[in-house]
């Protein structure tokens, strides 16, 4: 037979087990459950928000406030290619099996933190607490992982589409659900049983719909054996992979107000180890990736094999989904910061605006599944990144008096943007390379979509932080405000500024009692309101600057990702079950 070498569209297919079909209920049984365990997954992503002040409050951690959140997404994004070898290796039922009980496991360990007091090597209560929601994240990351790959055994391609555009339907529900069901946990689940606070509810309530899940996937599920031999795991490649990807995501999480980039330049930062620890830590991930590429292009069975960035498809779309997923974080993280500092709303009415962001995701996404059989996947993609992008535009053009309406209309321009990303990328490439490559290539999606993101907030976190930093350097205080010790640029932009308004009146308060008469002191009260107010339009104007210049490097991250689209080659959809064509694709 003639040979045939590894190209940039067809990298040949060897045989492998063909199994008994699994029943149309079966698959569906098996659908069903694997997208309960990925709301669960979603779901930890935005639940534990609304429960964090009181999480904090109970267990005497606001210091390692954010650990808790960033926790979770250094595990879930460190392991995304790891999940994909292994199942590439060993049957996709132990994976999955595997990450459930992981993420369930991590759920009751993060319910039960500070319950036993101190523990050696653990720490007290918060500390426990963001361990255990590092373990919670690295089976989080698995059921993320697993479900599209679990889609490509049970679907054709030409299937695959209408299922994985449901599971963008189910992420995006997750995300408006999750802040709700976190504060109604929190504040009323506290006396369903004696002794646990109501905060605790948040992660034990994965346990049921997980053990629901869990029982059909052991009733249900097949091994879904891999193709081919690859080969055990290189297990040096993948501790490499972990330790410096860890440290690399990291310092881009890291609060860089008081662990700067450049500590020499900074006079706010902390002395001595600690204020160098985001160079330190971006040094040293790249360093140990480097070992990792020079480990896994020498190894027989690599973590991720680099041929597949020959595919054209692969590489294309792994690329404008990275550029995509650093533009979201745009919308989901910094409007609303606008809505709170600039409108003057609630948190509650804040939280609420992204609610229709998800809700277009959720009619998108569900959307772009159902057709893309007719339309093809490239040019949804494109149409979806265009309204993306003017929803960008729009954002970038909102002003103080921008009424909320309008900013709910833009969310849903957005929402219906992104959401035919989400599963279409996945599905390109799924299409596009070989079968016995299908775990890479789908943890490979996830993995660069959310290093965009990661890059994403860091950068745009960046343009914040130094825009208000600039902003509220030109602001005219009074010398008693000036004189007290939180009132460094650093303090002021790590508030945002919120209370120096009211700060100036009891300035001028403190005047107006000390003055000689009625007269000046009603003439020193009207000067503070007007002064806190001309210092309360300026606070506004720094946000309302800083989120204008989020949003346009947004779109221009945005124009960058359509311009990769439009080189993505649109491939058509098989329409044979992957374990057949494996099968019919004989020895090399």
């Amino acid at each position: 037979m003639r040979s045939r070498s590894p190209s940039v569209q067809h990298m040949s297919q060897p045989p492998g087990p063909v199994h008994a079909p699994v029943s149309d209920r079966d698959r569906m049984v098996i659908y069903l459950a694997i997208l309960m365990a990925l709301f669960l997954a979603a779901l930890d992503q935005t639940i534990v928000a609304t429960a964090l002040p009181r999480i904090v409050e109970d267990l005497q951690g606001v210091d390692r406030y954010a650990w808790v959140a960033t926790a979770y997404l250094l595990a879930s994004t460190s392991l995304a290619l790891v999940y994909g070898k292994l199942a590439d290796t060993y049957p996709r039922r132990h994976v999955t099996l595997g990450a459930v009980f992981l993420f369930l496991g991590g759920s009751t360990l993060c319910g039960l933190a500070g319950e036993l007091g101190r523990i050696p090597l653990l720490g007290d209560g918060m500390s426990q607490l963001v361990l255990f929601r590092g373990i919670q994240g690295a089976g989080g990351g698995g059921l993320f992982a697993m479900t599209f790959i679990v889609i490509a055994d049970l679907f054709t391609p030409a299937e695959r589409g209408r299922y994985q555009g449901l599971v963008g339907a189910v992420f995006g529900v997750a995300s408006v659900l999750g802040p709700v069901i976190g504060g109604l946990l929190t504040d009323y689940a506290g006396g369903l049983v004696p002794g646990i606070e109501g905060w605790r509810w948040v992660f034990y309530v994965n346990l049921p719909i997980g053990g629901f899940a869990l029982y059909f996937i052991l009733r249900r599920m097949p091994r879904l054996e891999p193709h081919g031999n690859p080969g055990r795991p290189d297990l040096v490649s993948g501790v490499l992979l972990l330790l410096g990807l860890v440290p690399l995501i990291l310092s881009l999480q890291l609060d860089k107000r008081r662990h700067p980039w450049l500590p020499w330049l900074g006079g706010a930062a902390e002395p001595g180890v600690e204020a160098w620890l985001t160079p330190i830590s971006f040094v040293t991930g790249l360093a140990v990736l480097g070992l990792f590429v020079r480990r896994n292009r020498a190894s027989r069975s690599p973590i991720l094999d680099f041929v597949l960035f020959r595919n054209d498809v692969f590489r294309l779309a792994n690329v404008t989904s990275f550029f995509i997923g650093a533009s979201f974080m745009a919308v989901s993280i910094f409007l609303p910061l606008f809505l709170v500092y600039v409108l003057g709303v609630s948190a509650t009415r804040a939280g609420a605006a992204l609610i229709p962001f998800s809700l277009g995701i959720v009619v998108s996404a569900t959307l772009a599944g159902q057709i893309v059989n007719r339309v093809g996947y490239r040019w949804q993609i494109f149409l979806g990144g265009l309204l993306f992008l003017a929803s960008l535009v729009l954002l970038a053009t909102m002003g103080s008096d921008v009424p909320y309406s309008r900013v709910t209309a833009y969310m849903v321009l957005a929402g219906l943007g992104v959401g035919p990303g989400m599963p279409l990328f996945t599905l390109a490439v799924q299409n596009a390379v070989p079968v016995r490559f299908i775990g890479q290539a789908t943890s490979a999606a996830q993995f660069f979509r959310q290093m965009g993101a990661t890059v994403g907030a860091a950068l745009m976190g960046a343009v914040l932080g130094s825009t208000l930093g600039a902003a509220f350097a030109t602001i005219d205080l009074p010398p008693e405000v000036l004189a007290t010790p939180d009132t460094s640029i650093e303090e002021l932009v790590s508030s945002g500024g919120a209370d120096l308004p009211e700060r100036i009146r009891s300035v001028y308060e403190e005047r107006a009692a000390a003055a000689p008469g009625p007269a000046a002191a009603a003439t020193l009260r009207e000067e503070g309101e007007r002064r806190a107010d001309e210092i309360g339009a300026e606070v506004r104007g720094a946000f309302s600057l800083a989120t204008a210049r989020i949003y346009r490097l947004a779109a221009l991250i945005v124009v960058v990702a359509l311009v990769m689209t439009l080189r993505i080659p649109e491939l058509p959809l098989r329409t044979t079950h992957d374990r057949l064509e494996a099968a019919r694709a004989g020895p090399e």
